[in-house]
């Protein structure tokens, strides 16, 4: 007898929002967009929405984050709805979470918990799963803070005078801290491993720009359309977390890396910044940032700043330079959406469309010029019979200017000051 899946879980979105806290922050999107993003997110792991609703905050209850009028509204529509799972688009405190759990008599979830679940279910590398791993791992040792009773249980000691033991909490605790131990040796390997990798690529050093930007905003459909490869490129959130790789050829015959990584979402929790460090060193490395953008989204601008904000973190903890911003470029992606490249405000952006290759011409144009724009033109000479070296010089610069004699060839070389000393060492 073949058995059949179990249906699909019913959920409910519920967004606490405090308009005044927003407006402190800055936050440019408005209520109904966040709670859409968060019905996207719950939408992309197969929970069925049933039933979202958004819950203005004039004060915060410090037991159930929502008043306790809130609290009965919300129980009254979720029999009615006869709702599985509850995910709450805010950052629960593990007491908040267990109180709810107690007040609707279902499994509750918030943000965090949520992209977590999302992250586990779209790794697909071994470093993925670990940093997953990881980070659902951080995030459970901030929960266990009294959350059950049960884990207050003594359970007994050691030797044979016996004593008070340690608690369940305790024991679940140093559980915890062990494999989050093993973890980080593990990921010190992968990052190792990707460290000889970047040297590797340093002998033979072609560019490396890297794609970056929100979830959802194109990066793998516009890294498929400038490499021919065949990433996973859905329209959901967070459908590709593991980076990739391939070369791509400019139009002046300039050999770069082009690599694809994670997109950033507004309020990422800090587990998966941390998690995500070996991933982001990608980021670190690239000698130009393309910031992908959907300029077609009503909260672009605000999706922009989360991006923004998430790579300025990254520069003060040290695991980014101050300048990024300077060796950015701007992509304004999706201009299909609103018609064609010529109808989006372009700035100093760059307007492409990754689904009909509008614009990309023009992309590939510009990276082209960014990139000579850091290097220097030198003059040198080469043997006519040192073929390896002047063929070296055509994979690694822009040749503008040849002239051959008998013995030598002279030529006028757009390269990098770090190229140079490295031809030099040939």
């Amino acid at each position: 007898m073949r058995e059949t899946a179990p249906p699909p879980s019913r959920a409910a979105i519920l967004l606490p929002w405090d308009r005044q806290a927003a407006f402190a922050a800055s936050q440019t999107r408005s209520a109904e967009a966040r709670l859409a993003e968060a019905v996207g997110l719950a939408a992309s792991i197969g929970l069925v929405i049933v039933h979202e609703q958004v819950f203005p905050l004039r004060t915060i209850t410090p037991a159930t984050l929502l008043g306790k009028g809130q609290v009965e509204a919300a129980a009254a529509a979720l029999r009615a709805a006869q709702v599985d799972v509850v995910v709450v688009d805010a950052a629960l405190t593990p007491v908040q979470q267990r109180n709810l759990e107690k007040a609707w008599g279902t499994k509750v979830i918030d943000r965090t918990g949520l992209i977590l679940d999302i992250f586990g279910a779209r790794a697909r590398t071994r470093e993925g799963a670990l940093q997953v791993e990881l980070a659902h791992l951080e995030y459970q040792r901030s929960r266990l803070v009294r959350s059950w009773t049960h884990l207050e249980r003594q359970r007994g000691g050691f030797g044979f005078l016996g004593g008070p033991g340690e608690t369940q909490i305790e024991a679940d605790r140093r559980l915890i801290g062990d494999r989050i131990v093993r973890l980080k040796a593990e990921l010190e390997d992968v990052r190792r491993t990707r460290g000889l990798h970047r040297g590797a690529r340093k002998k033979v050093p072609y560019p490396i720009v890297a794609l970056v930007g929100y979830t959802n905003a194109g990066k793998s459909t516009l890294f498929n359309a400038l490499t021919g490869a065949t990433v996973m490129a859905e329209d959901q959130l967070f459908a590709t977390l593991d980076p990739t790789m391939r070369g791509l050829v400019l139009p002046s015959g300039r050999n770069i890396i082009l690599s694809d990584t994670v997109g950033f979402i507004s309020e990422l929790p800090t587990e998966l910044v941390a998690a995500f460090r070996a991933t982001l060193e990608e980021v670190a490395e690239a000698d130009l940032l393309l910031h992908v953008r959907d300029v077609s989204h009503p909260d672009t601008e605000a999706q922009a700043k989360d991006v923004r904000n998430v790579l300025n973190r990254m520069a003060k903890e040290g695991a980014l330079d101050e300048d990024w911003p300077i060796r950015t470029l701007e992509v304004l992606n999706k201009a299909d959406v609103l018609g064609g490249i010529e109808h989006v405000v372009q700035g100093e952006g760059i307007a492409v469309s990754a689904l009909t290759g509008e614009g990309l011409p023009q992309l590939l144009a510009d990276i082209d010029s960014r990139l000579a724009a850091a290097q220097e033109v030198f003059t040198l000479e080469v043997p006519v019979s040192d073929g390896a070296r002047i063929a070296w010089l055509y994979r690694h610069g822009e040749v503008l200017f040849r002239t051959d004699d008998e013995t030598h060839v002279k030529l006028e070389v757009r390269l990098s000051a770090t190229d140079k000393a490295r031809f030099e060492t040939l």
